[in-house]
């Protein structure tokens, strides 16, 4: 008898892959899902397949085979039937992801539209959601709209205060009267009363001004958001004022990060590495007295050579220098918006998929599902602030904050 030659498995699996087999992944994800089940049935029952033992306390009676859309394609789920009672698998064939479910409901939505690409196309062969009537569609956009606008509404009081506050803008794009345009998605995250982070609200505007931001706090505050001490944020269009017509008890910092870029445009290429160096300095000084003395020393040093950056600097002095008001221990949580930028990444992750949105619902409904999902996570992770330091914080009393007049408040509305 001519012996087996033997496989070198690693070898093997990587010479499958390279193949142009579409099934295999689907074979593969089958095969362990199907693994998963039967080790389950198994459990429930006591006793292996075919095995006889004293411990069994039910047996198997067959399959159902269910159909399970994923990444990969549709896979065919062989759920294991059991003599007595049933057994069906929750944490696959129900609990979906929120954000999958939402980028899965908004992709079948393109293609029922008529959005015909070929890269349209291919997204909705690799989600596996071809087979998907508009009716399953229409059902599935419910229940998600249904979960983001109980998030998106609820009220914050019972979390409150909430000492610290970031606030940030993305633009997408969407389909509108025949058209491509683009719009604006205002998210706002902030630090409640237990030093955890929360995603306070998410709305769409058409533009980036006064107005949109107006609305926006507006709408946060009537959802009970109060205690703000500071909000830190870019330099956003009408952003300021609306902080003080909303939430005149706080300070506006001015995230360093995209002040510096900023400063840059103001500065000679060649002198960049010096102004970033000094500017920087500032920022590593041990505590309030020291930054501010740092400042004035930077802005004198900027005087003598680059009057046009040093008088840009001075102009923000109050701007990027607000988080000096709080303890030191949370300088680096405040003052800027780098905290933000994961946040942001993952909501990019998904919508870049989408790349132009049908209509603006499947824009909440996607975005508000991935920040559902993030909310979920912070509630579950570790403080971000202390109680401490939080209490310390809310102590401090701003006398900086400029009072909104009525024409001020008329220009931002109209």
């Amino acid at each position: 008898m001519t012996a087996v030659p033997s496989i070198d498995p690693a070898q093997f699996l990587n010479e499958q892959l390279s193949q142009a087999s579409p099934d295999l992944m689907r074979d593969l994800l089958t095969t362990f899902v199907n693994a998963l089940l039967s080790a389950q049935a198994d459990a429930v029952c006591g006793a292996g397949y075919g095995e006889r033992t004293p411990e069994r306390v039910n047996s198997r009676n067959g399959y159902r085979h269910r159909d399970l859309d994923t990444r990969v394609g549709t896979l065919d789920v062989a759920v294991p039937k059991l003599r007595t009672g049933s057994l069906y698998p929750d944490w696959l064939l129900e609990r979906r992801k929120r954000a999958e479910r939402a980028l899965t409901s908004v992709v079948a939505t393109c293609y029922l539209l008529g959005v015909s690409t070929r890269r349209m196309d291919k997204l909705v062969q690799t989600l596996g959601i071809t087979g998907l009537s508009k009716s399953q569609v229409s059902v599935m956009a419910k229940e998600l709209d249904e979960h983001v606008e109980q998030f998106r509404t609820r009220r914050l009081e019972d979390a409150g205060p909430f000492t610290f506050v970031a606030a940030d803008a993305l633009v997408l794009k969407v389909r509108e009267g025949g058209r491509v345009v683009p719009v604006h998605v205002l998210v706002a995250t902030g630090v409640n009363a237990d030093g955890h982070r929360e995603i306070l609200g998410v709305q769409v505007t058409s533009s980036e001004d006064g107005a949109g931001w107006l609305a926006f706090f507006r709408d946060l505050t009537a959802r009970g958001l109060t205690g703000v001490k500071q909000v830190t944020s870019d330099a956003h269009a009408g952003l300021v004022s609306a902080i003080g017509a909303t939430l005149p008890g706080a300070a506006w910092q001015r995230c360093r990060t995209h002040y510096a870029a900023n400063l840059m445009s103001a500065t000679p290429k060649s002198s960049w590495g010096w102004v970033k160096a000094l500017l920087h300095s500032i920022y590593d000084q041990p505590d309030s007295d020291a930054v501010h003395a740092q400042f004035d020393r930077v802005v004198d040093a900027l005087a003598e050579k680059l009057p046009a950056v040093a008088e840009h600097l001075e102009e923000a002095r109050t701007d990027i220098l607000a988080f000096t008001a709080f303890p030191k221990e949370i300088w680096r949580q405040i003052w800027s918006n780098n905290p933000n930028e994961r946040l942001n990444r993952e909501i990019r992750r998904r919508t870049d998929v989408i790349g132009i949105f049908p209509d603006r619902a499947s824009i909440i409904r996607l975005v508000g599902a991935v920040l559902a999902e993030q909310h979920d996570e912070w509630a579950e992770g570790r403080r971000y602030l202390g109680l401490d330091v939080l209490a310390r914080a809310q102590a401090v009393d701003h006398a900086i904050a400029e009072e909104v007049t009525e024409p001020e408040l008329q220009a931002l509305t109209a």
